[in-house]
């Protein structure tokens, strides 16, 4: 054997996986195998002058390399079980919450000392939300900032770097199982192990796909997420972050019943491109520096989309909007929302002569060309219901970036540790589909470590 164990995915479920590993036994063997690239290497080209929108390389420096997707969001680990994944349906509530603390000591102690740990507990926001058929979910939320959470991983990555081995640029085509272990294949190349966990994350859905279906790992069907970033001046939600920081805010619509959530709140933030397969969608970041911050706040509003018989592939209507989008648009689309409103696209003059400037080169649009009435309606919605308790939300200045889609892999048949109907193969993180966030993948991974240190 040549390893141990065999990690596939550097971001949160891996680093944490092979964190704990180390931290109990530094005599394993440990081979981490990541598309993307180091920490230090990951560099998207857009700088908003010479560059200006995403010109699709091999891979994506947002979405892959050493600290996944989250290396560069804005750092916001949610230590709650009311979102976030149903990790704790597979290893109970207590233990959940339990290794999300621990998740997040060890974020303090690798440079997040100092950082502020929000919570919903005794706010007067819950009541004025109940009031306004606003629903406000509890968490304890610990904000890095994208800054801070660039430290804490560049320091992981320091101590783990002599103890584990990086393949970095390998990219997995195969996983096989074999009498005694599993066997990774990458091009003409092939790594053994006895223990093999699987952390591709949500860009690695399609490819997780793949590996279900060669391995006959059951799986079902899971639901996408589709929607727009919100950009507004910071001072309209300055009530909810300033004590809050993330409000994950929840309503049912009147005219479907469809719920539409707030997701990855960014206070004095920055809308940016992300590249999933191929595909072009937008995402936010925030920063712990106040030399970093801008003038305004960003926000996702989603609806959930599931799908039963006959069609089950939730991540390919995602994906057929996002293409809708990035041909009219060229990538990302822009409008105020008083032009969708009024029933017209923006162009670069309102644009430009909006109170909102914008901290996206995106293309002036029409996201009623893209986004499906049902959903849209729920959307605008949603913007009335938060104009109640943020005056100001539904400005006609408010800027809609489109489209912000989440895929989520199928849901992996995985049993109370994690594991498939193969023993020692373990899919963690949000590729498993039971994971949607840095705390919760986090902590599956710490969770999978340990069930494989009892084993070996």
């Amino acid at each position: 054997m040549d390893y141990d164990v065999l990690i596939v995915g550097a971001g949160p479920g891996g680093i944490f996986t092979a964190y704990e590993l180390c931290q109990a036994d530094c005599s394993l063997k440990i081979g981490v195998f990541e598309s993307g690239n180091p920490l230090d290497k990951r560099k998207c080209p857009i700088d908003g002058k010479k560059v200006k929108s995403c010109i699709g390389c091999k891979t994506c420096a947002i979405m892959n390399g050493f600290g996944g997707a989250g290396a560069f969001s804005d750092g916001k680990y949610n230590i709650t079980n009311q979102f976030g994944g149903t990790l704790y349906a597979y290893i109970g509530r207590d233990e959940a919450l339990s290794l999300m603390r621990y998740v997040d000591q060890i974020n303090l102690d690798h440079g997040g000392e100092g950082t502020k740990l929000y919570s919903t507990a005794n706010t007067a926001i819950k009541k004025k939300c109940f009031e306004n058929d606003l629903h406000l979910l509890d968490a304890q939320v610990r904000h890095l900032g994208t800054d801070i959470n660039y430290i804490v991983l560049q320091r992981l990555y320091d101590e783990l770097k002599d103890k584990v081995d990086f393949h970095f640029r390998t990219e997995i085509t195969g996983v096989s199982k074999t009498d005694d272990g599993y066997v990774l294949t990458a091009g003409d190349r092939s790594f053994s192990g006895r223990r093999c966990v699987i952390s591709v994350g949500r860009s690695g859905s399609k490819w997780m796909e793949t590996v279900c279906s060669a391995l006959q790992i059951p799986t079902r069907s899971n639901r996408v997420d589709i929607g727009v970033r919100v950009e507004l001046p910071a001072a309209v939600f300055s009530h909810l972050t300033d004590e809050l920081y993330e409000s994950k805010i929840v309503y049912r619509t009147k005219q479907f019943e469809d719920l539409v959530r707030t997701f990855c709140m960014n206070p004095h933030g920055v809308v940016v491109n992300e590249n999933t397969n191929g595909i072009v969608t937008v995402n936010g970041h925030s920063y712990e520096d106040p030399k970093l911050h801008t003038d305004n706040t960003n926000f996702a509003l989603l609806v959930s989309k599931h799908f039963s018989e006959p069609f089950r592939d939730s991540n390919g209507y995602g994906e057929s909007i996002a293409r809708l989008s990035n041909m009219l648009g060229g990538g990302v689309m822009v409008q105020r929302f008083g032009d969708l409103i009024r029933g017209r696209r923006s162009n670069a003059s309102r644009i430009a002569e909006s109170t909102v400037v914008p901290t996206l080169a995106a293309t002036p649009g029409d996201l009623s060309l893209v986004i499906p009435k049902r959903i849209l309606d729920s959307i605008i919605e949603m913007i009335y219901a938060l104009d109640k308790i943020a005056p100001g939300t539904a400005n006609a200045d408010t800027l809609l970036y489109g489209v912000e889609v989440k895929f989520y892999n199928m849901e992996v048949e995985i049993d109370n540790n994690l594991e498939t109907c193969h023993s020692g193969l373990y899919v963690i993180g949000d590729c498993s589909g039971v994971t949607h966030s840095l705390s919760h993948a986090s902590a599956s991974g710490v969770y999978v470590a340990r069930r494989i240190l009892d084993t070996l």
